[in-house]
């Protein structure tokens, strides 16, 4: 089994229990160059917003490092805290939770978010 097929495995066991709970979830992605945090409705699976380093606000940043993402964490925590939701549940696909991911995560937990 690829490393791409274990991770997509696990993920799928994820969000199929965080839809039966109906939470919201903090789901990412990352390559080399940038990062993007997704606030998703696992009930109905919509996406409800969208923070990336590809943003106009995040212009002549590098994506693709702990720093840029640590910025993707708090501008996250302040959207999802202003939309009313304080707990939600974080889907790292799949990743290691290392470097950028934990730095997205504690960055997010800094800013008022409870996973």
């Amino acid at each position: 089994m690829s490393k791409e097929t274990a991770r997509k495995r696990r993920s799928k066991k994820l969000r199929a229990n965080l839809q039966r709970n109906g939470n919201m979830r903090i789901s990412i992605l990352k390559s080399l160059k940038n990062i993007t945090a997704q606030l998703i409705d696992s009930s109905s699976g919509v996406v409800v917003l969208t923070v990336s380093t590809q943003q106009k606000s995040f212009k002549g940043i590098s994506g693709g490092n702990v720093e840029a993402a640590k910025k993707v964490g708090d501008e996250v925590a302040k959207k999802v805290l202003d939309l009313g939701h304080k707990k939600v549940t974080f889907d790292r696909s799949g990743y290691k939770y290392h470097g950028r991911v934990k730095a997205l995560a504690d960055a997010a937990r800094d800013g008022g978010l409870e996973f």
